[in-house]
């Protein structure tokens, strides 16, 4: 469930974040999937950029400041996306 739209979550094993707000946790330290952070703070989703032809969401987590990137995903809000962009 997430914690910002209340919407229900399924993820696939790597996924971090609500396919709604786009909104993350942060529970990943060195790698996507690795589940290793013990901070678990929110991920404010703050911008996009693109990597070898991909999308990615960049987050700042609310508790310890880190920025990350995660991929965006096939059902990720495309709305919440074009937001991001500007």
């Amino acid at each position: 469930m997430c914690e910002v739209c209340g919407m229900f979550v399924i993820g696939n094993g790597y996924t971090d974040h609500c396919s709604n707000c786009l909104y993350g946790k942060h529970v990943d330290d060195q790698t996507p999937g690795d589940r290793s952070s013990d901070c678990c703070g929110l991920l404010k989703p703050i911008g996009i950029r693109s990597k070898h032809g991909k999308y990615q969401i960049q987050y700042s987590c609310a508790k310890c400041s880190k920025i990350s990137y995660c991929k965006t995903v096939d059902n990720d809000n495309f709305d919440e996306i074009l937001k991001l962009m500007q």
